[in-house]
């Protein structure tokens, strides 16, 4: 994944960015640190990767083997003392800055998807028993640390946060989804944040209209949407705006597509994190005319 704290990927990111914007676009960076969801081979000196709790994923990364991206498992985990917490709200504050310097127009912080945040978050993967751990307050207490770091280099209009309440990506989970995001949501009321993006399953029973109802802010649904789907998410208020991933993947032109109403590429998944540029950029525009 791309990096956001070297003189050369904020120069790489500057020329995306400027492209962006001259085709008339905004585009908002995702800060995520991905935890125990790592191999000790990308780790310095081969280091465990860290996590709130030293519980392996059953989960898998991606490792260059004789030039070939493969998944491989992830390894085991160390569990982070309190003392190197703030270390890693730091690092969020420097990305935070490095964003502005490359010419993004906000932040989003991933705590979804089973990476470090939401392994704090939920308690399948936070067996702690210190400030950091036990009640979700306490669970909640790193995301805090990284919005309020965050915050205090952006304007909150111009930061959201990305959430997966039931999502078991990366083997993680809750006991008790329902009441752990209710009150992680309320929590983030006080900070005016510009969105709340939510990762949704819809068959899951989880109550999404739930924090809609309690985040002050706008609410991004994600999950599944095609264009019918999503219009009527947002007519029916169920939504603000809707985030479509697979979709934007396999049709660059996703806007202008969604307007005339036409056909879309379909995702070849097989090439998702395969590292190249098969799957990532070859997918054709619409023909001119159509």
């Amino acid at each position: 994944m791309p990096g956001l704290y070297g003189t050369e990927q904020l120069d790489g990111w500057k020329k995306v960015t400027r492209a962006v914007h001259e085709a008339g676009g905004k585009i908002v960076v995702q800060l995520w640190h991905v935890g125990r969801i790592s191999h000790t081979s990308l780790q310095p000196g081969h280091a465990k990767p860290v996590a709130p709790s030293a519980i392996r994923a059953h989960a898998k990364t991606v490792l260059l083997k004789d030039g070939v991206p493969t998944f491989t498992d992830t390894s085991e985990p160390r569990a982070l003392d309190a003392e190197e917490l703030p270390r890693i709200v730091q690092d969020y504050r420097h990305a935070a800055r490095n964003a502005i310097a490359a010419g993004f127009d906000g932040v989003e912080v991933h705590g979804a998807n089973g990476y470090l945040i939401d392994q704090f978050l939920r308690d399948g993967t936070n067996k702690r028993d210190d400030a950091y751990g036990g009640p979700v307050e306490n669970r909640a207490r790193l995301l805090r640390e990284v919005a309020e770091a965050v915050l205090s280099v952006w304007e909150p209009g111009q930061v959201g946060v990305r959430l997966s309440p039931t999502n078991p990506f990366n083997d993680i989970a809750d006991s008790n989804p329902q009441a752990t995001f209710e009150t992680v949501v309320a929590q983030l009321n006080q900070y005016g944040l510009g969105y709340l993006h939510v990762v949704e399953d819809r068959t899951d029973g989880f109550d999404y209209q739930k924090l809609r109802r309690i985040f002050n802010g706008a609410y991004m649904a994600n999950g599944g949407y095609e264009r019918d789907s999503a219009i009527d998410a947002v007519e029916s208020e169920q939504a603000d705006f809707i985030a479509f991933g697979k979709l934007f993947i396999a049709n660059p032109d996703l806007p202008e597509r969604l307007r005339l109403n036409t056909g879309f590429n379909p995702a070849r998944e097989e090439s998702f994190y395969a590292g190249g540029a098969e799957g990532y950029d070859d997918y054709p525009f619409l023909a001119a005319g159509n």
